[in-house]
């Protein structure tokens, strides 16, 4: 998988999924539908009641898309089928009847933003700025675009789409929706998500899956509407302009 990652471990009803990739955690296409696939099959697990995602490391929680593949795109058909990817580990993440705990160590850039949104609870250290880059590089984030706006805002979305170049820390991040808590450091947070996962593993597993229906209403339309967002990135990617400019900020 373009040398990353993904694997699943179940232990005491708690389903943690962790993925990797040596460019700062990016998501190529391959990891990408591997990470949607993984989500997917921990929620069919029998024992698994609640999951934990993850990535390796203690630096960046995941820098986005991946630039050589976003080079490599020279038709629709691929553009659409790249920026399908994060549409098809968010609406995952949406269709489960498992509650999904976050866990971002580190700075999440752009698509990472989408999926930091799409947690059910969310904690963070204080090195976990977010920056949706995609403007700067000549898209914008579309199709993650819905997950930050149905957790922050459409005022803090917009925020982070039109100023691009800019991080907001940690702090901004709980105080917007997309983090619930944040700590000074990795142990402190894990020894919170570990207290949390083992509640959750002994709660109900009916009433969980009704909160979790709850608190996606209105979204049943994503599946076309992250598709229709994916499409405007494909399109964009084959321009000169953002070439270019995808060039220029990956020689930075």
């Amino acid at each position: 998988m373009s040398q990353g990652s993904v694997t699943l471990n179940v232990d005491s009803h708690v389903g943690t999924i962790e993925f990797f990739h040596p460019s700062s955690n990016a998501l190529p296409g391959a990891v990408l539908q591997k990470l949607a696939d993984t989500i997917t099959e921990a929620d069919k697990h029998d024992d698994v009641k609640v999951i934990v995602v993850r990535s390796a490391g203690d630096r960046a929680f995941c820098a986005g898309a991946s630039f050589d593949e976003l080079l490599a795109i020279d038709n629709t058909e691929d553009g659409l089928k790249f920026f399908s990817g994060f549409a098809t580990v968010i609406n995952a993440m949406r269709k489960t009847s498992k509650l999904i705990i976050g866990r971002v160590q580190g700075k999440a850039v752009g698509g990472g933003v989408g999926v930091a949104s799409s947690f059910d609870y969310c904690f963070a250290t204080k090195h976990a700025a977010v920056k949706l880059s995609e403007l700067a590089v000549g898209i914008g984030p579309f199709v993650v675009g819905p997950a930050v706006e149905r957790k922050a805002g459409l005022s803090a979305m917009s925020a982070l789409a039109i100023n691009a170049t800019e991080w907001k820390d940690a702090e901004w991040a709980r105080e917007k929706g997309i983090y619930n808590d944040v700590f000074d450091t990795t142990e402190d947070m894990d020894a919170h998500i570990q207290q949390l996962a083992n509640k959750l593993a002994s709660s109900n597993p009916e009433a969980m899956k009704e909160l979790k229906r709850i608190f996606w209403a209105g979204t049943d339309h994503w599946d076309q509407l992250l598709a229709e967002r994916a499409a405007i990135s494909g399109k964009l990617v084959l321009s000169n302009f953002t070439k270019q400019a995808i060039t220029k900020f990956k020689s930075k």
